[in-house]
């Protein structure tokens, strides 16, 4: 999280409010993140007789005469498939920020001065006396940014399903927390007195502490901070190739017809079956916003705990390697489509399905 620290006059925003942009999720929630997910289409059950029959007539026939061949036939067609590469990881160590440079307002005490002075303390009738001020030492918290909230954009998905790019792309609404600055002054207890004692005028010298340089505040400059990563990236992407496969023949042994049939017209009714059909109620594709888990959540240990819950539904992910492979992703989608979740991404509905904690 990036933190920004601006003078408390400059900037004031709402914690709660939502930036404003267009295709973005409505009524999005700090700390959660969105994308577009592909939902399959529904399809809904119906039974209903269907002919299979139309009436007609047929020919009842004097057998006809046949006899044993021996051929060969195709059985499957010359065809070619493809093999799937798996890609090549490789890790690498990168610098990265974890906060960037700011500022931070420093207090700057006020500097006193000690004064003598001759004051006249009786009038020949009365003295004064004087009671200086008393001072004490505060120290207070001072707001000097709001909270607030913004837009983080995530990385895309390379294994989105959609043909538009905005499709793939999480965004993540995060809280910039308030930020506060302590602060240490003086302030006044109890002010300076004055005390009246009848007599003869007398003069006395006085000490007091008066301000010389007023207190201040100065801007210092906060050096950015920056944290060193390892992580896992795409040395050679994963490919596949061409390989041919050859057609297959056997020998079969067959009847044929020798002779001809003689044959007599039947009429025959028609026919009906109950079906059972899957017809289409909605179409799917990227339509809504879903919630999706944070890119900074999907961890090595989070990667592993979804491939076992792949095996346990009985799905094969590949192996346990903490690598959202393209193994991984082929069984999620499977998961995915198989249970009429939306596919491609790791939304809270499958994390829910696969009993995985986001």
């Amino acid at each position: 999280m990036k933190k920004v620290y601006l003078p408390l006059a400059i900037f004031v925003m709402s914690v709660f409010t939502v930036i404003a942009q267009d295709n973005l999720p409505n009524n999005a929630i700090p700390g959660k993140c969105y994308a577009k997910c592909f939902i399959p289409d529904q399809f809904e059950t119906r039974t209903e007789q269907v002919l299979i029959k139309e009436a007609s007539k047929r020919l009842e026939a004097i057998p006809a005469q046949f006899e044993t061949v021996t051929e060969q036939v195709l059985v499957r067609e010359a065809s070619k498939k493809l093999e799937v590469i798996p890609a090549v990881y490789e890790t690498v160590t990168e610098q990265v920020l974890v906060k960037e440079a700011g500022t931070r307002l420093e207090v700057i005490p006020a500097v006193y001065e000690t004064i003598t002075e001759t004051i006249k303390v009786s009038d020949g009738k009365s003295k004064t006396t004087i009671i200086p001020a008393v001072y004490e030492t505060v120290t207070e918290q001072v707001r000097i940014s709001e909270p607030s909230t913004k837009w983080v954009k995530g990385k895309k998905d390379p294994n989105c399903l959609s043909a538009n790019p905005d499709d793939c792309t999480v965004w993540c609404l995060v809280e910039v927390p308030a930020q506060y600055q302590t602060v240490t002054k003086q302030t006044l207890k109890v002010p300076a007195q004055t005390k009246e004692i009848p007599g003869e005028s007398e003069y006395k010298t006085v000490s007091k502490q008066v301000v010389k340089v007023p207190a201040s505040t100065r801007e210092v400059s906060i050096p950015a901070e920056y944290k060193t990563v390892t992580k896992q990236v795409v040395k050679i992407p994963a490919s596949t190739r061409e390989i041919t496969i050859p057609a297959e023949y056997k020998t079969v042994t067959k009847t044929v017809q020798k002779s001809p049939a003689s044959t007599t017209e039947i009429s025959i009714p028609a026919e009906y079956k109950t079906v059972t059909k899957q017809v289409l109620v909605r179409k799917g594709g990227y339509q809504d916003w879903r919630e999706v888990v944070c890119e900074s959540k999907v961890t090595s240990a989070k990667i592993i705990e979804i491939q076992r819950a792949l095996v346990a539904k009985g799905y094969d992910p590949g192996p346990i390697d903490n690598i959202l492979g393209a193994r991984t992703r082929m069984a999620l989608e499977r998961f995915q489509r198989d249970n009429n979740l939306p596919i491609g991404k790791l939304d809270t509905d499958t994390m829910k399905a696969l009993g995985v904690n986001y």
